[in-house]
């Protein structure tokens, strides 16, 4: 039985810019193009979606509904690095991750042996890091497959965590709208609709041979959904490229010897994390990330030093200099060269 977690950021783009700018708090926010230029929404909070405005609506429209809303041009780089904080997070837990997109990612946690291997206890912390170390929110769904982990993570937004025990299945999904099911739209929901098909527990009783003849091969996709049933293995991002220990202090570090201190317990578990990598990686170039009071942060790495303290320290005090302001955040980590595949030329003589 297999242990999947599906986590989804709490309107994404809108969290980053309310995060980066608190004045935009309690402000209905959406990211998006101008709507003098035909622009749409990305994305939007939830004080926006109280007036109706919607991802993919025309700009023109949402600012019809909310005329006080404010449309951010995106800046995707910001989002990017703040995806990569959170998949960093995700690589504590597991190394069965799929990213479906900037901000959602189903985790394979069954073998994980965090927390006693209760999905449930790493899903909760995974919410409470991302929350500590970033600054947003995610809802997550705690189910025995991506199909229900994906309509759990739904079902309690925003920063909620349902979960489906597999004694539940059955009970949860006799009773669920087919319109929540995997590739059910607008049309497809319809037709259920005409044939007489509201819940799952209705689609049952329709034969399996019925469905095949009205859907195609869809019909088999709906006769197993509606039952549960979901055999996808979660599809892993590739090799990792880096191995890192981050840590967040419930109190800014006011200078550099403050930050200095803290070096060895975190070289310490960064040590610990590079004896559980197997031989097809070689460790490369050590790296530091600093992540100031006001949330600006900064990466600083260097290749040809080695990895001891002073290596750090250096590599520290240099990040430091860039920003020379209270840090709440120090990282540091190892970029990975990926043995695995390479050819090494034979020695002859």
């Amino acid at each position: 039985m297999r242990k999947i977690i599906h986590v989804d950021c709490d309107c994404f783009y809108a969290a980053i810019e309310m995060r980066d700018d608190p004045r935009l708090a309690r402000q209905p926010v959406a990211v998006g193009g101008a709507a003098d230029r035909r622009g749409v929404i990305a994305t939007c909070n939830y004080e926006a979606r109280a007036f109706g405005v919607r991802s993919a609506m025309p700009s023109r429209q949402a600012l019809k509904l909310c005329p006080d809303l404010l449309i951010l041009k995106p800046r995707m780089e910001a989002y990017r690095a703040a995806s990569r904080e959170i998949h960093g997070i995700f690589r504590d837990y597991t190394e069965q991750i799929e990213p479906l997109s900037l901000d959602e990612a189903y985790l394979d946690v069954t073998r994980s042996s965090q927390h006693a291997g209760s999905a449930t206890r790493i899903a909760r912390e995974i919410q409470n890091r991302v929350w500590q170390e970033v600054r947003i929110t995610v809802s997550a769904g705690v189910a025995p497959n991506k199909f229900l982990a994906k309509i759990a993570s739904d079902w309690r937004k925003p920063n909620g965590l349902f979960v489906i025990a597999p004694d539940e299945v059955e009970a949860f999904v006799s009773a669920l709208p087919v319109s929540k099911l995997h590739g059910v739209g607008k049309v497809t929901a319809e037709r259920l609709l005409r044939m007489g098909i509201r819940t799952c527990s209705d689609l049952r009783q329709r034969d399996r041979l019925d469905l095949l003849r009205e859907f195609g091969s869809f019909g088999e996709r709906l006769w197993q959904l509606a039952r549960g049933n979901d055999e996808r293995a979660v599809q892993a991002d590739g090799r990792r490229q880096s191995v890192s220990v981050e840590h967040t202090y419930d109190q800014d570090l006011p200078d550099l010897s403050a930050c200095l201190a803290r070096l060895p317990l975190l070289l310490e578990e960064l040590n610990r994390r590079l004896l559980r990598l197997d031989s097809s990686y070689r460790a490369d170039k050590p790296f530091v990330k600093l992540k100031f009071h006001d949330f600006t942060q900064t990466t600083l790495e260097q290749a040809g030093v080695g990895r001891d303290l002073n290596s750090y320290s250096r590599l520290l005090g240099a990040a430091h200099m860039r920003g020379n302001k209270a840090v709440r955040l120090i990282g540091i980590g190892v970029r990975l060269v990926d043995l695995r595949g390479r050819h090494e030329q034979m020695v002859l003589f």
